[in-house]
């Protein structure tokens, strides 16, 4: 079974359990969003590289194939961490206080990279967002935190 420890193959299964069936597999259009519920952050263009597909009864991935390709994207240099996206957002921290505007992160990531829909942005915020401040500022390290699901550096 690839090169997975049995607790992390617990957790694709429960994955499998909830996303399809761990006997008939996953759709291919939904193999991003198993992996980033698997704490992995992969590109959309490494996801359609391992086999993921843009519409959906394309193709179905089973547990046995789905292995070797979470451990893949867990190797995988080319994904950000928390610590990664903190520094990028510091360069929005104009009074180096730990805030930035709200709008130049949603900005950031409707226009940047690969950039996402206003409905992805505002489900992201309703999920992870503090209230901005008055003045538009909002902390960025505790919605990193939560969108990173990185608990230990909520502030």
């Amino acid at each position: 079974m690839a090169d997975v420890p049995k607790r992390e193959v617990e957790n694709i299964e429960f994955v499998f359990e909830v996303m399809g069936s761990p006997t008939e597999g996953i759709d291919a259009v939904d193999l991003g969003d198993a992996l980033r519920s698997l704490n992995l952050n992969p590109t959309l263009a490494f996801i359609e590289k391992l086999g993921g597909t843009k519409r959906r009864h394309e193709k179905k991935i089973k547990l046995e194939e789905f292995l070797p390709i979470y451990s893949q994207v867990k190797k995988e240099k080319e994904q950000g961490c928390y610590e990664d996206f903190v520094e990028c957002l510091k360069l929005y921290d104009k009074q180096e206080d730990g805030t930035m505007l709200l709008a130049e992160l949603q900005h950031a990531l409707l226009s940047l990279g690969e950039n996402l829909e206003d409905e992805q942005v505002e489900e992201l915020f309703a999920d992870c967002m503090d209230p901005e401040d008055d003045e538009g500022m909002i902390p960025y390290s505790p919605f990193l935190a939560r969108m990173c699901d990185r608990p230990d550096q909520l502030k």
